[in-house]
């Protein structure tokens, strides 16, 4: 099926295709560096304390989460050794309207968390499953009908390298040259990134306070420095 390794840090970007395919995503590894960084860059007090009511890029015990408010939500979590789940729902996504019924279940190891997921499922949030393990990416067979699942729309941002060295040296985040946000990324993607590398490069936006303890406390969670 379509599980197999994709990206590696510093390789090649690839398109995602509609529906998405396993091969689309870079290693759970790559994902989970790039996705925690930008997480770390918006890091806040104000929203470690919101609660449910968190929305835009985060981490937490439970893992990963993207959140716009909206059009798209995503999660990714570890789960154990060498193992993720991905999760979530776009708006783009035709699964929980297809006819027949897709079970995103097929094929999937018992490590799932198959009572979240059903309870998601059972709410009509859930639009899509993929999970990583013995380094590649699966997901339950389509039928050939299904035109998008969401993933494109909601992982792209994570799968082009580029569009994330674009977003970490923007105003928003970092606002640093660009050779500063591929050290940033390489570090990151290699978990060797200390919280003083990371202080030394990213600049305060005009339009904020950075919250370095906060910042400190999800590159901690995240896992990013292995050092």
């Amino acid at each position: 099926m379509d599980g197999s390794i994709g990206v590696e840090a510093g390789g090649r970007d690839m398109a995602i295709n509609r529906p998405g395919l396993g091969e689309d995503l870079p290693s759970a590894e790559v994902l989970w560096a790039r996705w925690a960084l930008i997480a770390v860059l918006e890091a806040t007090t104000a929203d470690e304390e919101a609660g449910i009511h968190r929305s835009g890029t985060w981490v937490d015990d439970e893992g990963l989460h993207l959140d716009d408010g909206g059009c798209t939500w995503w999660g990714l979590e570890p789960r154990g050794e060498g193992r993720y789940v991905l999760y979530g729902e776009d708006e783009s996504s035709g699964v929980k309207w297809h006819e027949p019924p897709v079970d995103m279940f097929v094929g999937a190891p018992g490590w799932l968390p198959r009572e979240h997921l059903r309870d998601l499922l059972s709410g009509n949030q859930l639009g899509c499953v993929y999970w990583f393990e013995n380094g590649g990416w699966a997901r339950a067979p389509y039928p050939a009908s299904l035109g998008d699942d969401g993933l494109d729309c909601g992982m792209s941002r994570f799968v082009d390298r580029k569009d994330v060295l674009r977003t970490i040296a923007d105003e928003d985040h970092g606002t640093m040259p660009t050779q500063d946000a591929e050290t940033l990324l390489e570090h990151a993607e290699n978990y060797r990134l200390t919280p003083d590398l990371l202080m030394s490069l990213v600049d305060e936006p005009d339009w904020r306070e950075l919250d370095r303890p906060a910042m400190t406390r999800a590159l901690r969670l995240a896992g990013l420095d292995r050092t």
